[in-house]
C-alpha cells in the first residue's frame, strides 16, 4: 500500500488537510479531506488570530480524516511567516497572537532605522522592508508589554505552534525564521543585535531546524482522543512559500515563479543570499528556500486586492465572473501601484482604488468589471517591474514564468503576465503548497530520493498550462505610465 502523508495548509482566508500519495505510476494523488476557514479578529484596538481555534480544526480534520479508517505515515503544518506566539516556562501561550495586517507598526521602521540603519539591516538579513515583518511586530510588543519579555521563554512562529501542538517538540523552522527579519543570513542563526532591538531576550529563540526535520510523533493524548495513528510530525518548509516553490515544476534554473494566492511572490531560486546594493535598493528579500536554497523574491499586494473587492460586494460576484466583467470592460482604462500601503488593509478596498485613481488624475472606475480589469492589469505590470529587476540584479536567465499556487486558475492575469512580460507562462500546480509540504515529507521518508525528483514527479502528475506572449496595443504607453504612478496617502488627504 502506497505511504500516505498528510499536509496541513493554512492560509489568510482558509485552510485545509489534504493527504497525498504516489500512485503505482509515481504519479502524487491529492485527496482533499477537511477545509474551514481563518480570518483575523479585531478586538481592543488590533486584528488578531484565534490560534485556538485554528489547531481544533486541526484535529477535527484529523478525526475526519481517522473515520476513514485509512493510516498516514506522517503530517507537516504550513501557513504564512512572520507571525508568532510566546510561550512560558510551563509551554503554554502568554499573549494572544497578532495578525500581520495590524497597524500598530505603522511607523516602527523609521523609529529602528534610527537605532540601526537600513543598510546594516538588510546586510545582516537580506530581508525586504515591510512593515509587518516580525523585527517590526516584537518592538512594539514590547513597547506595549513589556511583562511578556520577562514571561517569554519561547519564540514560536505560528506553524511551529500549531507544530507544536501536535508533537510537544518546541523548534523553529528555517524558511520561516528568515522571513522575521531577524535572522542573519549570512550566519544561518538569529541576529543578537537585531534581537536587542526587539527588547527580547536571545535565549527566547530556539536554534532554527531544516526543513524535513522528523520533529516527533503526534501526542499519546491526542492520537488516543482523535483515533489516529502515531503519526510522525515533521516540519516541512513552514512557511507556505517555501513550500510552494518546491512544487515548482522546472527542470532547469533558467525560471522565475510566481506564487499566487493573497499574496504574489515573484522571485527566482538562488544558491546563495543576494544582498548587493541593487538588490537592497530594489527591495527584494532572501528567504530561505528547502535544501540550501534561498527565495530571492518580493512580495507583491496579491489577489486580497480582488477577494476584498469581492468582500465590499458582498460576494454578490464570484470571481470568475469579476473576471469575465474584467475581460469585458476597456482595456487601460486605470492603474494602481498594487504594493501602496493605501490597499494594505484599507477596510474599504473599492474605494480606496477610486481614491487612488481619482488621486492621481486617471479615470475612476465605478463598474464591478473596471475595478477588477484594473486590478489584473496593474498586477501584471508590477510582475513585469519585478522580472526588470530581477535581470538587472542578477545574471540569470530567465526564459519562463511558472505560476503556481491558487492564482494560477486566473486565465486572464495569466495570459497578462505573458503579454505584458513578454515571458511563456507556465501555470500549476494548484495546490503547490500542499504539494511542496508533502514532497518534503516524502524525501525525509525515504519514498522520494529528492528535490530533483519531486520536481519531476509534479511535472508528470499535473496538468501545466502554457500561455504565450500577444501583441497589446498601447503597451509601451501603458508601462511607462504605470512607472509614473505615485501617489502619497498623506497629500491626498490633505
Amino acid at each position: 500500500m502506497a505511504t500516505t502523508c498528510l499536509a496541513v495548509d493554512i492560509g489568510a482566508s482558509s485552510g485545509r488537510l489534504i493527504a497525498g500519495r504516489l500512485d503505482e505510476s509515481r504519479k502524487l494523488e491529492l485527496e482533499e479531506i477537511y477545509r474551514f476557514k481563518n480570518e483575523m479578529n479585531f478586538a481592543d484596538g488590533h486584528y488578531r488570530w484565534d490560534i485556538d481555534r485554528l489547531f481544533g480544526e486541526i484535529e477535527k480534520a484529523l478525526k475526519a480524516f481517522s473515520e476513514t479508517s485509512e493510516e498516514a505515515a506522517s503530517i507537516g503544518v504550513d501557513t504564512w511567516g512572520v507571525d508568532y506566539a510566546l510561550l512560558n516556562d510551563e509551554g503554554e501561550r502568554i499573549a494572544s497572537v497578532y495578525a500581520y495586517r495590524d497597524s500598530r507598526t505603522d511607523g516602527t521602521m523609521e523609529e529602528l532605522f534610527g537605532m540601526m540603519s537600513k543598510e546594516e539591516i538588510y546586510e545582516k538579513t537580506g530581508i525586504q522592508f515591510i512593515q509587518f515583518n516580525s523585527l517590526y511586530q516584537l518592538r512594539e510588543h514590547y513597547k506595549e508589554k513589556p511583562q511578556d519579555a520577562d514571561n517569554a521563554k519561547i519564540f514560536l512562529m505560528v506553524p511551529d505552534f500549531l507544530n507544536y501542538k501536535l508533537s510537544g517538540v518546541k523548534a523553529v523552522e528555517y524558511t520561516n525564521a528568515t522571513t522575521t527579519q531577524i535572522y542573519n543570513v549570512h550566519k544561518n542563526q538569529w541576529d543578537d543585535e537585531l534581537i536587542a532591538l526587539t527588547g527580547f531576550d536571545r535565549e527566547t529563540f530556539p536554534d532554527a531546524v531544516q526543513p524535513g526535520t522528523l520533529l516527533g510523533e503526534i501526542k499519546k493524548e491526542l492520537q488516543d482522543e482523535l483515533g489516529i495513528g502515531a503519526l510522525k510530525v515533521i516540519a516541512p518548509p513552514t512557511h507556505d512559500t517555501g513550500s510552494a516553490v518546491v512544487a515548482v515544476p522546472a527542470a532547469d534554473e533558467s525560471f522565475a515563479y510566481i506564487s499566487s494566492g493573497t499574496w504574489s511572490l515573484m522571485g527566482i531560486e538562488s544558491k546563495v543570499p543576494i544582498t548587493s546594493a541593487k538588490a537592497h535598493e530594489y527591495n527584494f528579500t532572501n528567504e530561505g528556500g528547502a535544501y540550501n536554497t534561498y527565495r530571492f523574491l518580493k512580495n507583491i499586494m496579491g489577489l486580497w486586492l480582488i477577494q476584498e473587492v469581492q468582500r465590499m460586494y458582498d460576494y454578490k460576484y464570484s470571481f470568475a465572473q469579476l473576471v469575465e466583467m474584467a475581460e469585458a470592460s476597456e482595456p487601460f482604462g486605470c492603474l494602481i501601484e498594487p504594493n501602496n500601503t493605501i490597499f494594505m488593509n484599507p477596510g474599504n478596498m473599492i474605494e480606496a482604488i477610486r481614491e487612488f485613481c481619482r488621486s492621481t488624475g486617471q479615470h475612476v472606475p465605478e463598474e464591478p468589471g473596471e475595478i477588477a480589469r484594473c486590478i489584473f492589469e496593474s498586477l501584471a505590470f508590477q510582475y513585469n517591474e519585478v522580472l526588470v529587476q530581477l535581470r538587472e540584479v542578477q545574471d540569470q536567465p530567465i526564459e519562463r514564468i511558472h505560476i503556481i499556487g491558487g492564482g494560477c486558475q486566473n486565465e486572464m492575469l495569466n495570459q497578462l503576465c505573458a503579454d505584458f512580460t513578454g515571458c511563456c507562462v507556465y501555470a500549476g500546480p494548484v495546490e503547490a503548497t500542499a504539494i511542496g509540504n508533502l514532497m518534503v515529507q516524502m524525501i525525509t521518508l525515504g519514498e522520494v530520493s529528492d528535490i530533483e525528483e519531486a520536481r519531476e514527479i509534479i511535472a508528470e502528475s499535473f496538468g501545466i498550462r502554457i500561455f504565450k506572449p500577444r501583441k497589446t496595443e498601447k503597451l509601451e504607453e501603458q508601462w511607462e505610465k504605470f512607472r509614473r504612478l505615485q501617489y502619497d496617502k498623506q497629500t491626498a488627504k490633505n
